[in-house]
């Protein structure tokens, strides 16, 4: 299996992941939790379909999870023009104020 990463430091802590996770728009936040739901990699295709919302909106969240390094793009086997997509974990710090 050919893994890709991108952007960020892969070092990171599932702390540091949740803070940046906060930041990202509503369609990041919601293709993230498609993805933790999942219980495999999906295509990006999938990924739409499960959380119904339009093509570029998906492949823009994917694109903002991906440049903050909370998902993981891997090669598609069976179709190499397609891309699987998996979340990377995250963790509330303790201390955290969450948003009602």
């Amino acid at each position: 299996m050919i893994v890709f990463a991108t952007g960020s430091d892969p070092e990171t802590t599932p702390e540091q992941r949740f803070e940046r996770l906060l930041s990202l728009p509503p369609s990041s936040k919601l293709v993230y939790k498609v993805l933790e739901q999942a219980d495999a990699p999906l295509t990006q295709g999938q990924i739409r379909e499960e959380a119904l919302l339009p093509a570029r909106t998906t492949r823009d969240a994917l694109s903002k999870l991906e440049d903050e390094g909370l998902v993981v793009e891997q090669l598609y086997v069976p179709d190499a023009r397609k891309r699987l997509y998996e979340r990377r974990s995250v963790e509330a710090p303790e201390e955290a104020d969450l948003p009602a």
